[in-house]
């Protein structure tokens, strides 16, 4: 009889410790997806996108309730990875609101601030040809104290073979031809 509780102990001890690995990689299996979508979270904010859909209109909207901001960019980190050879090209969406009570004429355009890691790779005149950049420049009216109901979409239609690097360009915004407001954004080809 003593042999048998002896067995009974061990086929106890068995059964608990195959109970605790079971529930050790359940709880591993959570925790890494946990990691795995809070990073997928985090880098999106830098993701460039390829259209306007209603979330990121939604998003530039809510840049705009506070009230503070003139010109709105997402994504609001302006540092963008925009992938070489992607189909539909990748950049990044912008809205203007105008805080005056009068219409006004807008204008944009996007300039070269700093070559950066592309020097000797692209010239700054390159950067903002038609094979770099797609929606660069342009005007509208909008009237007091409104912002854009449809925000501007600005790609990067860069080549697989153009060298991964960054470049710093500025968005540059007047009002009826007088400076109004200036984004830098930070742009990765990778």
């Amino acid at each position: 009889s003593l042999r048998r509780m002896e067995t009974k102990n061990t086929k106890g001890a068995m059964e608990m410790s195959v109970g605790t690995i079971v529930t050790i990689v359940l709880l591993m299996s959570v925790l890494v997806l946990g990691i795995f979508f809070v990073s997928k979270i985090f880098t999106s904010s830098n993701n460039a996108i390829d259209s306007i859909d209603s979330q990121v209109q939604s998003e530039i909207n809510q840049l705009f309730s506070d009230g503070k901001a003139d010109l709105a960019v997402y994504p609001s980190s302006r540092k963008i990875t925009v992938e070489r050879g992607a189909v539909p090209p990748q950049g990044f969406a912008f809205s203007v609101y105008n805080n005056e009570v009068l219409e006004g004429t807008f204008e944009y355009k996007m300039e070269v601030s700093d070559i950066g890691t592309c020097q000797g790779a692209v010239t700054k005149e390159q950067a903002v040809s038609s094979s770099y950049l797609l929606g660069g420049s342009g005007s509208f009216p909008l009237k007091g104290s409104q912002s854009l109901s449809n925000a501007r979409l600005v790609t990067f239609p860069v080549a697989e073979g153009v060298p991964a690097c960054t470049i710093v360009y500025n968005l540059i915004v007047s009002k009826n031809g007088k400076s109004y407001d200036i984004a830098d954004l930070q742009i990765t080809f990778k």
